[in-house]
């Protein structure tokens, strides 16, 4: 795989832009905000110059300012995480009064009431069968418990019972069995015990029936009495495509079957921006751990695991605990934006506005269709660039040159993602409004415009 691009921090001119819901008036970056740029570049680890160089001065609902007048539609939710929107006023009264009160700003594992009610919620929210939750910080950490729990369980019932199967193209995170779950590294050594399929909705995967998974352990010489665990994203978030529903309820029959831990990742996919709290609750059935992040705080750090008693309970006092397991601030922003979520009717809002962004999407890449594909489900998508459609080979140059082109423009996406580096991710906070959509979609210098100027 290719290496990522770093993105230039040179000012560069722009087209003068002003709309209801997008204001570029400077060069981008503005030249005053290099000097915190250059201060980064020179102290940090060159990842971190992955992103698009515009230093967030302040943020609200669905855009974001740098302070110099220059103002973005944010199509990133920061990666996927503030699904309540930017600076929700309920979230930032929470915080603010938690803080004002003198309360524990940390606890580790001593008990807290932040911890009690956010709990206490998730379980509420989630289907009965998932009865327990463990508080983590980030989604990385809330996969690797869950394939510790799920290793756990195997091994007690089995002590052969340790394969974990996850799927091709997969993102897990960047911890070490995350990794060995998702797509290959140079520098991770193969584990025999950690084995991928092909993703049944992936635009390079030719049999999408359950019976080629079946086919494929068998080839592989798995006895599935092994298998531990089937860890998938809810949608593979190189593409923002679910399953098949049928395949999906043919994986959690098999799951139950073989005694192993059906598990969906729903660090990306959790609390409304599918269109349904869950996004596995677009497959009618119940998994048996499910890892959450990013979006269950529409803010600060927080993960969680949540699952049935049989696979959370298998630790005793003090052996599974995390340093900021339950940390009282995020808790408390947890709860807020749950709140918020249902309370401003989110989940309704990516059900409804999700499929016009998907195909007014569909229509915008309809000209280079041997160039482009869209996907979606509720307020995801994705725009995979190839540079050869028949062959499915990624065009991450393109990809580049569009996530720049549209940060000139008003609309900020994260940098590519995906195999290759060839696919944008569009996933605005749920708040986006569909007026502001036609605008970064049609308006001027917008999304249809900058595809047609970069594909060429």
């Amino acid at each position: 795989m290719p290496p990522a691009k770093d993105f230039s921090i040179t000012p560069r001119s722009t087209r003068k832009i002003q709309t209801p819901y997008r204001c570029i008036q400077t060069e981008i970056p503005h030249p005053d905000s290099l000097a915190t740029l250059q201060r980064l570049r020179d102290h940090e680890s060159r990842s971190m110059t992955g992103q698009p160089p515009i230093v967030w001065r302040k943020t609200y609902g669905f855009q974001i300012e740098d302070g110099y007048g220059n103002r973005w539609v944010d199509w990133s939710s920061g990666v996927l995480v503030g699904n309540a929107g930017h600076n929700h006023p309920r979230i930032v009264k929470a915080l603010q009064d938690y803080i004002a009160s003198g309360a524990p700003l940390m606890t580790y594992c001593f008990p807290s009431e932040a911890r009690a009610r956010l709990v206490e919620k998730l379980v509420h929210i989630a289907p009965k069968e998932l009865d327990r939750v463990f508080l983590l910080t980030t989604g990385s950490e809330a996969v690797e418990v869950a394939i510790k729990l799920a290793r756990t369980h195997g091994i007690r019932l089995n002590p052969r019972k340790r394969y974990i199967i996850s799927y091709e193209g997969a993102f897990h995170g960047r911890t070490y069995a995350s990794q060995l779950a998702g797509a290959p590294m140079d520098w991770l050594d193969p584990n025999p015990y950690f084995v991928k399929m092909p993703f049944p909705s992936s635009i390079d995967t030719r049999d999408r029936s359950f019976d080629f998974f079946r086919t494929r352990l068998r080839e592989l010489s798995i006895p599935a009495d092994e298998v531990a665990g089937v860890l998938a994203e809810t949608f593979q978030g190189r593409e923002a495509k679910l399953m098949p529903v049928e395949y999906a309820q043919a994986l959690r029959e098999w799951c139950t079957q073989h005694e192993a831990a059906l598990i969906f990742d729903e660090v990306q996919a959790g609390f409304g921006r599918t269109g349904k709290l869950f996004a596995f609750e677009h497959y009618g059935l119940v998994p048996d751990l499910v890892a959450c992040g990013k979006g269950i705080t529409s803010s600060l750090p927080l993960s969680a695991v949540i699952g049935r008693a049989e696979y959370m309970n298998q630790f005793g006092p003090g052996e599974m605990t995390s340093t900021h397991t339950g940390s009282p601030l995020p808790a408390v922003a947890a709860l807020a934006s749950i709140e918020a979520i249902l309370e401003d009717r989110l989940i309704e809002r990516a059900a409804e506005l999700g499929p016009y962004l998907q195909a007014e999407l569909q229509k915008i890449a309809a000209p280079y269709h041997d160039r482009v594909e869209v996907g979606g489900v509720g307020l995801v998508a994705a725009m995979l660039f190839f540079n050869n459609r028949k062959e499915l080979v990624p065009d991450a140059d393109t990809a580049f040159r569009f996530c720049e082109a549209c940060m000139l423009a008003g609309n900020l996406f994260f940098a590519p993602v995906g195999k290759a580096y060839g696919a944008i991710k569009f996933c605005p906070p749920l708040c986006i409004t569909k007026e502001a959509v036609e605008d970064a979609l049609y308006g001027p210098a917008g999304i249809r415009e900058t595809l047609e100027k970069v594909i060429q």
